[in-house]
């Protein structure tokens, strides 16, 4: 790597506000916002709004969109695409 092109490369703590839920990790991303972390030691903080705490696909609550009823009716409405020769 060229040195002095890069960002520096850091501890950050990324907290989802609606799960109540933070880690630790490292990033580039920078924040004037700090925390005092488990360990003791103070870490810029990155408020995120979605997170695997708080996301539907990791947390079990998605819905099920009803695939088969679009395909009848879209069938019913254009056909089932095979034209008749």
């Amino acid at each position: 790597m060229k040195p002095g092109i890069h960002p520096e490369y850091r501890p950050v703590v990324f907290r989802d506000r609606a799960a109540d839920y933070a880690f630790l990790t490292r990033s580039t991303a920078t924040s004037d916002k700090t925390i005092a972390w488990e360990d003791g030691n103070t870490y810029p903080v990155i408020d995120v709004e979605v997170s695997l705490a708080s996301h539907p696909f990791y947390t079990g609550a998605q819905r099920v969109l009803d695939t088969a009823g679009r395909v009848e009716r879209f069938e019913r409405r254009y056909g089932n695409g095979r034209s008749e020769q």
